[in-house]
């Protein structure tokens, strides 16, 4: 497909307009009512690296895409409203009851499928592209068969994105019983899940400012205060920066439950303060944890973060191209439980990491059993933890990215439970 005529009719450029970031001078005026607690200086230097995805960048992700539908033997591939179509064309649309959606043939341009009452609004963001579109009292799947058969000689086989509902599969099952519907995962994971340089920059933006609202959160922390409040704190610092982000926060006992309890905790004196989350910079995640103490942690406390930081870095010591994210997950766990606290999942209870990207949880994951192969590109987390019930929980989280040589972490490695940075 020629690149000049996939901008062109696709008309993405005027997506990427409505995606923009918001410029700096306006970020700080919607503040001003409010006195930072972030450096503004910071706040600007960072912002300034931002650089939305561009046009250019989504037609070579639609090229890929292609490339790799024609290795798989897909003819073409359907995605819904979500961070797919985000991904590969800019377009932003909430899921519904109603079809809304892309079909990317194997050769040739996209075509968008929209009610008709939504036929502005769908072409406010898709521009000159194709667009079809049903009436309230007509059958979508039946238009959208119908467009599979008039773009091919009869399509054989159609991949379906993964978190696709299963009722427009069954509904283009049901017009085309002839139709052969499969996963298009090895199309959209084979894109999103190597990150080019740009993306990886605005996760590593993400990341830096996620580390400065960490430095500045804890000198928030207040005995009495709950951890609701304590997360508020945390999104309004983010917010600071223009962006939407916050965090799970967990005090004292509730710390050895890695997602926490329903209840809220109250912060007393030595408690154990584990803070995981992050922002997202166009549409890019960070997602790090950091555990501290508020006071003085007690010996076991030292000794326990001692083995969890051993275990994130011989795991990144580890990781390369062409080792299973299996394997990874192995040797961080093996250093858990020859510290005494295993076996396996006893008291590191999760896997040790989870692809990240535009999703804050997506492909590839590090986890027993994923013999899959790791590739320069690949971005997840690394977030070993020992959890003792009635007592306390440690984790320690950060993104690690394979390159060529080996993986490295986005930030600089957690120092001590009294030192995060």
């Amino acid at each position: 497909m020629d690149r000049r005529r996939f901008i062109k009719t696709t008309g993405l450029a005027s997506a990427f307009a409505l995606t923009s970031t918001p410029s700096f001078a306006n970020t700080i005026s919607s503040t001003r009512e409010k006195k930072n607690l972030i450096d503004p200086v910071t706040i600007q230097k960072l912002r300034e690296r931002i650089v939305p995805i561009s046009v250019e960048e989504r037609w070579q992700r639609i090229v890929k895409a292609q490339q790799l539908m024609a290795e798989n033997k897909l003819d073409a591939i359907f995605m819904e409203g979500g961070t797919s179509l985000d991904y590969f064309t800019g377009v932003r649309w909430g899921r519904s009851e109603r079809l809304f959606g892309m079909l990317l043939p194997k050769n040739g341009s996209p075509i968008f499928i929209s009610p008709k009452f939504e036929e502005s609004r769908a072409k406010e963001q898709i521009g000159t592209a194709r667009l079809f579109c049903w009436e309230e009292h007509e059958n979508p799947f039946e238009l959208l068969n119908k467009l599979i058969n008039e773009i091919s000689s009869g399509f054989n086989t159609i991949g379906m994105e993964e978190t696709t509902r299963y009722f427009i599969t069954r509904g283009l099952q049901n017009a085309n019983i002839n139709l052969k519907i499969t996963s298009a995962t090895p199309v959209t994971a084979g894109c999103r899940g190597i990150k080019t340089a740009h993306e990886i920059e605005l996760m590593q933006i993400a990341n830096d400012m996620a580390m400065e609202v960490y430095k500045v959160a804890v000198t928030q922390l207040k005995e009495g205060m709950t951890e609701g409040e304590y997360g508020k704190i945390i999104t309004q610092l983010f917010a600071e920066f223009g962006v939407g982000g916050g965090a799970l926060v967990l005090f004292g006992e509730a710390s050895a439950h890695p997602h926490g309890l329903v209840q809220e905790v109250k912060l007393k004196q030595n408690d154990i303060v584990l803070m995981d989350g992050g922002c997202s910079v166009e549409g890019y995640e960070s997602d790090i944890t950091r555990t501290t103490v508020f006071g003085k942690p007690t010996k076991k406390m030292n000794d326990v973060f001692d083995i969890v930081l051993k275990a994130q870095q011989e795991a990144l010591k580890y990781a390369k191209p062409g080792v299973s994210f299996e394997t990874v997950d192995a040797v961080a766990r093996k250093v858990i439980s020859d510290a005494g606290y295993g076996p396996a999942y006893k008291y590191f209870t999760h896997r040790l990491g989870h692809g990240i990207g535009m999703d804050g949880h997506e492909w590839y994951y590090v986890v027993g059993g994923n013999k899959r192969l790791m590739e320069a590109g690949n971005m997840m987390s690394n977030e070993p933890g020992i959890y003792i019930l009635g007592e306390f929980g440690i984790r320690i989280e950060d993104e690690m990215l394979i390159t060529e040589k080996g993986a490295k972490l986005l930030l600089p490695k957690q120092q001590s439970l009294e030192v995060m940075f």
